[in-house]
């Protein structure tokens, strides 16, 4: 398992994540919170190369405010 990074805002129903470095998951990726509970799967990677954002859909139930300022690790 691996570190995607953190939620630092919302946006059209995903959550926008922070990756902290230039290893960042595929998209389709399963993305799960702290406590290992399923939260979404990645849809988008954008902005630079050495920092960029991932774009996550949650998964139905799960509200994208909910996720603000959570780590998330990508399965």
């Amino acid at each position: 398992m691996n570190r995607v990074g953190e939620v630092v805002r919302t946006a059209q129903g995903l959550a926008v994540v922070r990756v902290p470095d230039e290893a960042y998951p595929h998209i389709g990726s399963e993305v799960l919170d702290d406590s290992l509970s399923a939260v979404g799967r990645v849809v988008d990677v954008f902005g630079p190369v050495e920092r960029p954002y991932v774009a996550v859909a949650p998964d139905d139930g799960v509200l994208p405010a909910t996720l603000l300022g959570k780590k998330l690790y990508a399965r």
